[in-house]
């Protein structure tokens, strides 16, 4: 056989036999991989009956806890339900994991597509021309980006933090609304500490689930004595907001140049470009989230309160 019939046998091996997902007996054919993370993957799909585009996040779990807080993550989303959250279409968990046998199983969340990418994405992109949101823009997508954490804050019967808020997760739907997504590091907001090996067991597990220019200084720095609370996401929420203004986290850079962003998380010294358009009034809103000692920090609806009046104050100045 010539090696343009084997091509071409190959070919449409490759189309007869495109990677499935079934998830409760509905059934999705992969188009495209869009990313992986340390615990998951997403993929692009499409369900073979509608031919609507889906993401699906699989997320392998490789021992008992690794199954709970998968499980757990599915649970979040019936919890949270809010526009600026993203929504879990589906969901199913497959087999056991048992890492004596080497076992891993599998849990599968059916979420919606959002062609427009991530915020980060978003910034990366303006970045290269310097090509600054006007600061009414910054602020309307950071008003809804404070509702969608609004609504973990508030969740009932205990407040939830997200804990790995940043512009990567947050999702772009249409008109520039901004969706949290992401639920693998939500936990229980309010966390009494009470020991050295508690303290050290939330440093690790902040270490491995929280994004390091955005986290918050209590998370890199555990006290044995303490209480961490929703505060650590106003600290995140800060950040977001230099990024919107700034194109990236005030900690970005200290992390890309190999630096202790822990170091200069703690010392907290943020500096501002002075040739972007925005006034003091912007950046002590975002000094504001960023205070070393979370008790200064304000809770999510001083922020939002503070948002509607940076919003009414420029209306006025048009």
């Amino acid at each position: 056989m010539n090696s343009l019939g084997l091509s071409l046998i190959l070919k449409m091996g490759c189309i007869c036999t495109k990677e499935t997902i079934i998830v409760n007996n509905r059934k999705y054919t992969v188009r495209e991989h869009l990313g992986e993370g340390g615990f998951s993957t997403v993929s692009l799909v499409e369900d073979a009956v509608t031919h609507e585009k889906y993401a699906i996040k699989k997320i392998v779990c490789h021992g008992p806890e690794d199954q709970r807080l998968a499980v757990k993550e599915a649970e979040y989303h019936l919890i949270v339900k809010h526009p600026n959250v993203i929504e879990c279409i589906d969901s199913t968990h497959k087999g056991t994991a048992d890492p004596i046998v080497n076992a891993t199983s599998e849990v599968l969340l059916v979420l919606p597509y959002f062609r427009k990418g991530t915020l980060a994405a978003e910034l990366e992109r303006r970045a290269k021309t310097h090509m600054y949101l006007n600061p009414h823009d910054v602020l309307n997508i950071f008003l809804h980006i404070c509702e969608g954490v609004k609504a973990f804050h508030e969740s009932k019967p205990e407040p939830l933090a997200h804990r790995d808020l940043k512009t990567a997760n947050i999702l772009l739907g249409e008109g520039m609304t901004p969706v949290i997504m992401d639920l693998g590091s939500v936990t229980q907001a309010r966390v009494k500490i009470s020991s050295a090996h508690a303290a050290q067991s939330l440093q690790d597990l902040a270490a491995e689930r929280c994004s390091m220019p955005y986290r918050a200084p209590e998370l890199f720095n555990v006290e044995s004595y303490c209480i961490v609370d929703e505060r650590t996401d106003i600290w995140s929420l800060g950040c977001i907001l230099y990024a919107l203004c700034y194109f990236k986290s005030p900690f970005d850079t200290v992390y890309e140049r190999g630096d202790s962003v822990a170091l200069a998380v703690m010392s907290a010294n943020v500096t501002f470009p002075e040739d972007a358009p925005y006034d003091e009034d912007m950046q002590d809103l975002i000094l504001s989230m960023l205070k070393v000692n979370p008790m200064e920090r304000p809770y999510i609806y001083s922020v939002i309160e503070s948002i509607h009046s940076a919003i009414a104050k420029l209306e006025g100045k048009v």
